[in-house]
């Protein structure tokens, strides 16, 4: 018999914060579920704190980047529905027991929740509730969808072929939800608070830099500032072909998307 959920961890590094990520895994209660956690060669002390989890798969293996590795899990998971738990995140108490509750009565291929944002010392800072979805707001406003609150069915996404573009290394995420919606896969929204996202200094999504003239942080940020942009070229609404004007439609639309994300809250 399948499991309810399949769990893929990519870990590099995040000794410190692991502990968090599994204990909150083993945790769940009520269900059946495999996690994989796929290692790229950790130097600190992550194997270490994997082997106190036996419910954790610990797979140790060279990789050719975050995508990589969650791409292979996506490749064996097992699980009736899949989502990715990122080694400094944790999951909430009972949370995968209640939403298979409303995802055994749900038809859609992706199924997210709200989530928390947690300080480095895994201190609550404030919940991030998430409209109804919208591809119009997710491509020219932001990529509000959690990954760590985000649940594939196996059956119709990770069966079917789908995977992260590896090239993306910040908002992969946000590519392959776009990329299933025009591939006509639904996306819904339930109201379950599912985990708790940890910001720190090596977030790589949390690159928001300001005016600073740091060219090494300026070239980072970009770079997450290019995926996004991508994303708008193929996904969203192109009027130019000088990107300059494009740019500048872009701003009016991320206005407007933004005004539309708070409507699709409540309509």
């Amino acid at each position: 018999m399948s499991p309810d959920f399949t769990i893929i961890t990519p870990s590099f590094n995040y000794g410190c914060y692991l502990h968090d990520c599994l204990a909150s895994v083993a945790g769940q209660v009520g269900l059946n579920l495999e996690h994989l956690v796929y290692d790229g060669g950790s130097t600190d002390d992550s194997r270490e704190v994997a082997a106190r989890f036996p419910h954790a798969r610990w797979i140790e293996e060279a990789d050719r980047g975050m995508s990589d590795a969650i791409n292979k899990g996506f490749a064996q998971a097992k699980g009736k529905w899949v989502m990715w738990l990122n080694a400094d995140d944790r999951l909430l108490p009972g949370a995968l027991q209640e939403v298979l509750r409303v995802l055994n009565q749900s038809d859609a291929d992706l199924v997210y929740g709200d989530w928390n944002f947690i300080n480095e010392n895994g201190s609550y800072l404030r919940r991030v509730k998430c409209p109804r979805w919208s591809m119009f707001v997710h491509v020219h406003h932001h990529c509000y969808i959690g990954s760590t609150a985000a649940f594939f069915r196996n059956a119709t996404v990770m069966a079917e072929g789908y995977r992260l573009h590896e090239e993306f290394r910040y908002v992969m995420d946000g590519e392959l939800f776009a990329r299933l919606h025009v591939a006509g896969k639904k996306l819904e929204h339930m109201p379950i608070t599912v985990a708790d996202f940890r910001i720190h200094a090596s977030n790589a999504s949390m690159l928001y830099l300001g005016k600073t003239r740091d060219m090494k942080k300026i070239l980072a940020a970009e770079r997450q500032h290019i995926e996004s942009r991508a994303i708008r070229r193929a996904y969203g609404v192109t009027l130019f072909n000088d990107p300059y004007l494009n740019g500048l439609v872009d701003g009016v639309l991320w206005i407007l998307a933004r005004v539309w994300k708070q409507v699709r809250k409540f309509v």
